[in-house]
């Protein structure tokens, strides 16, 4: 194969990254991808559900068939390109090929796209009855995690925190076992039909701890009911364990997400190259998250602009001293207000495209420049150096003055 066509590949690759697993909100081919593939998913779930009616089973199981071979079809294209993309990723860069999907193969979510198409496949393959393994269709569902970030979260949050969760339910099973015996030892000569042996109990013990209570089997003695109460209450805090512990770890994820997010686009604008990690830490407490939609007005002439705004993504085009700027991720707009060498003049921030910007008060910014000597001098020079961009784009407009005619001489 030819360099060109290497390089022609690579690039269909690096698109199809882009597009199946980077999932901008900016781009627009990979809105319409994730798009497609959600709705595609849950109409899957929805027809699933469908075929167990009988009656539509009877009159539209030919069309839900057909819908479920074309669904199928679709999936495993998307599995075939992901795995085709994947040694795009920076991190399986370095190995093999072939070595780079098969690890990208493990992933759960890519496991979760294999076995929810593997059955149909099967059909055809073994003779045998696999109706049963329709049931996998169910894990389309679960395909949907690739597109919700919360979901991601609550992933990662269960695996951070199995070591707690894995205590919460010995603690869990422990009280169920103490119950059940306890509660046999009460009732089993007064009811010996509900509660003749430990695991008979264990289904009293089970619905009473939480707060089910079916009241299929109660205590009838005196001690047996009073027990029943205690049980009641314990079982109230049994389910509140791992919920506290799932809530905490949730939270403490989103955080650390929010965190790295704001770090990482702090550390990409260069007037805070050089803070060092309390410092950011510092300044991240301070700033104030803002999202735009695109074409929607930050500011306007009218608005009185005391702050800076770091744009996060996205673009914003802004207009100050007659002259144009088309800003990007990591730079920032509304410095010019923060000098008090300035006079103040009016500047109009449109958001070109969805765009999240983190904006620091006047007054905090102060703060922090009189704190960092560096940050101030770094400030000055940047305000200096596009005070001189506009002023040559304003001589630009106007053209080069015509050289003044010299007086004759002797005149």
């Amino acid at each position: 194969m030819t360099t060109t066509g290497s390089h022609k590949i690579q690039r269909i690759r690096l698109r199809l990254h882009d597009i199946l697993e980077a999932g901008s909100k900016d781009d627009k081919a990979s809105r319409l991808v994730d798009t497609f593939l959600i709705v595609l998913i849950v109409t899957n779930v929805i027809a699933f559900a469908l075929e167990t009616v009988a009656s539509i089973e009877r009159d539209y199981g030919g069309i839900l068939s057909a819908f479920d071979a074309v669904s199928v079809v679709i999936f495993s294209v998307e599995y075939v390109l992901r795995l085709w993309a994947c040694v795009e990723l920076p991190m399986l860069r370095p190995l093999a090929n072939w070595r780079a999907r098969l690890k990208f193969a493990r992933r759960p979510l890519l496991i979760i796209d294999l076995l929810a198409i593997l059955p149909f496949y099967l059909s055809f393959l073994v003779t045998i009855d696999l109706r049963v393994l329709r049931v996998f269709r169910l894990l389309r569902f679960f395909k949907i995690a690739r597109y919700s970030p919360a979901l991601q979260i609550l992933g990662r949050v269960i695996a951070n925190e199995r070591r707690a969760l894995f205590g919460a339910l010995i603690v869990m099973i422990s009280l169920l076992l103490l119950s059940s015996t306890i509660i046999y030892f009460l009732e089993r000569e007064a009811q010996p039909e509900a509660f003749g042996s430990i695991p008979h109990a264990a289904w009293w013990a089970l619905s009473t701890l939480t707060t089910v209570g079916y009241g299929d089997v109660v205590p009838i003695t005196a001690l047996g009911r009073m027990f029943g109460g205690i049980v009641m209450i314990f079982g109230v805090g049994m389910f509140a364990l791992p919920i506290g512990i799932i809530a905490t770890g949730f939270g403490q994820e989103v955080n650390r997400r929010e965190f790295v997010v704001t770090w990482s686009m702090i550390a990409k604008v260069p007037l805070f190259a050089h803070l060092n990690a309390a410092s950011i830490t510092h300044l991240m407490t301070r700033l104030q998250a803002q999202s735009f939609p695109t074409g929607s007005q930050i500011l306007d002439k009218s608005d009185e602009v005391n702050a800076i705004y770091f744009i996060a993504s996205g673009e914003v085009s802004v207009v100050h001293n007659d002259h144009k700027h088309l800003l990007r991720p990591g730079d920032f707009f509304g410095d010019s207000t923060l000098d008090e060498t300035e006079s103040e003049e009016a500047i109009i921030a449109t958001a070109v495209s969805n765009c999240s910007l983190l904006v620091l008060e006047r007054e905090d910014f102060d703060k922090l420049l009189q704190d960092d000597e560096t940050l101030r001098t770094q400030i000055a020079l940047a305000v200096q150096e596009r005070q001189q961009q506009e002023q040559a784009a304003r001589a630009g407009k106007r053209g080069t003055p015509p050289p003044r005619r010299r007086p004759p001489e002797g005149d």
